[in-house]
């Protein structure tokens, strides 16, 4: 496009240029307020989630420990049960043996 001279039509003056300018500022200092904002919920953020990875650490260790006392207790289970399996065979040899005397000895066991 070409003005002859003295045309100012469609050139901005120095006061429409002034004030778009102006608005430009007042969009950056909002924008410069508004990553404020956004840096403060960041870092409120990170400290809630080191907050929330610190108590999963601490329930991960009450879990494990948990697991840890269960194997133990599930092991001296075991060998209660093996022990009481051995007491109960012994009991049911010597019944068998006592109802063995009490047959030779002419007796009847009662039912």
């Amino acid at each position: 496009m070409v003005l002859a001279a003295g045309d100012t039509s469609g050139v901005n003056s120095n006061e429409d240029i002034e004030q778009r300018v102006a608005a430009l500022e007042a969009k950056v200092a909002f924008i410069q307020q508004d990553v404020i904002g956004a840096r403060a919920l960041a870092a409120g953020a990170d400290h809630e989630v080191s907050e929330v990875r610190a108590e999963l650490r601490g329930h991960t260790r009450v879990l494990e420990a948990l697991r840890q006392t269960q194997l133990e207790h599930y092991t001296e289970l075991k060998s209660d049960l093996g022990h009481l399996r051995a007491d109960v065979g012994e009991i049911k040899v010597g019944i068998t043996r006592i109802v063995r005397l009490l047959e030779n000895a002419g007796g009847e066991p009662s039912a």
